[in-house]
């Protein structure tokens, strides 16, 4: 008999915002936001819940998010301090399991089937780990606990912020069959909306849709969708996840058509690109050109070459070759972006050289 996994999610509540908080008393209760200058083209990273009652969320124009929320107060990213209250976070978790899988500085998997605790309750594992981050580091956080990876990362966002959210087995299939199409991980909104096209609004809707009606419309994703509507998840909590990519980007304080502008950002962006490889130890095969138009569309162009690229020289001509892919010239632009990715580790199978658009 496979013996049932206990794994948590944790995910921390309006990280950035609530350490500067945390930081200075004075902000408690106002609508914080983190983020780059509204009168410079920022991007919000995150806001306090205050904020959000505003409509702010992550990924927002920050000078949209200021006519919003008038009141709001900017700050500037300090992902310095941020990067180091995620690893006293994350020492917390290795007092309890080896088996840590962080996703990002604010958020980790964990898997507990076997801890340093002895404990048989992950439930309560979660809710020890929640009070040692609040003990440790004034914050709160949010926990998810299942038998995997996808149900414990949905079940930590269901009682944000400060809460907690146990799926068990017995309950998976209820749960599922319920959740509506856009809170499923793994579905983003045009997945959401094409599915919703096809009368998919909830979990059960997707579980009425066979494997090859499914790989059909959404191609191997189906596969995916296909078992995560059963409760189906085997992906093991990595800890030694690889680095998919390293890369840069700029968002411009007023759009621009000059091409030579826009190579002379390229120019930056990639020796930024080298530097990052250079001090990683890193080498890959591809580089990719993100672009995003005034309108807010956005473009990647990506070559992958016949061997490893961790040079200013290489990275910038393909970088700038790739401008002939794009409608750069003939339209403003408001983001440029730089990355190589394909390192060694990752690959497998022959090498070719091709375009992907």
């Amino acid at each position: 008999m496979t013996k049932i996994r206990k794994i948590i999610h944790i995910d921390m509540d309006a990280f950035f915002a609530s350490i500067e908080i945390r930081d200075n008393p004075v902000l408690r209760g106002k609508p914080v936001i983190v983020g780059g200058d509204p009168e410079k083209r920022g991007v919000v990273s995150t806001c306090s819940y205050e904020a959000r009652k505003f409509g702010v969320h992550s990924a927002m124009p920050a000078g949209q998010a200021r006519k919003l929320c008038p009141q709001g107060i900017f700050l500037p990213v300090n992902m310095e301090k941020y990067t180091r209250v995620s690893v006293q976070i994350q020492q917390i978790f290795y007092d309890y399991t080896d088996l840590v899988e962080p996703l990002s500085v604010d958020e980790a998997f964990l898997d507990v089937t076997e801890n340093k605790k002895h404990c048989r309750s992950a439930t309560l594992l979660a809710e020890e780990i929640r009070k040692r981050i609040h003990m440790e580091t004034g914050l709160t956080a949010s926990a998810g606990v299942s038998f995997n990876k996808f149900l414990a990362k949905i079940a930590s966002d269901i009682n944000k912020p400060d809460g907690i959210t146990v799926i068990t087995p017995d309950k998976a299939n209820e749960f599922i069959e319920k959740l509506p199409i856009e809170k499923f991980y793994g579905v983003g909104k045009v997945t959401a909306g094409k599915m919703k096209e096809l009368g998919i609004n909830n979990g059960l809707d997707l579980k009425n849709f066979d494997q090859a009606e499914l790989i059909r419309h959404f191609g191997k994703a189906g596969l995916y969708y296909y078992n995560i509507a059963r409760g189906c998840d085997d992906r093991e909590v990595e800890t030694d996840v690889p680095r998919k990519s390293l890369g840069r980007e700029t968002t411009l304080q007023i759009d621009i058509s000059d091409i030579s502008e826009i190579i002379k950002i390229l120019e930056d962006l990639s020796r930024e690109v080298e530097s990052l490889l250079k001090e990683e130890g890193l080498a890959g095969r591809t580089v990719t050109l993100k672009l995003r138009y005034e309108n807010f569309q956005t473009v990647t162009r990506s070559l992958t070459l016949p061997g490893l690229v961790d040079e200013y020289e290489f990275i910038r001509n393909t970088a700038v070759s790739l401008l002939k892919k794009t409608q750069a010239g003939q339209r403003k632009v408001r983001l440029l972006g730089v990355t190589v990715s394909g390192f060694p580790e990752q690959e497998s199978g022959a090498v070719q050289l091709e375009f992907q658009f």
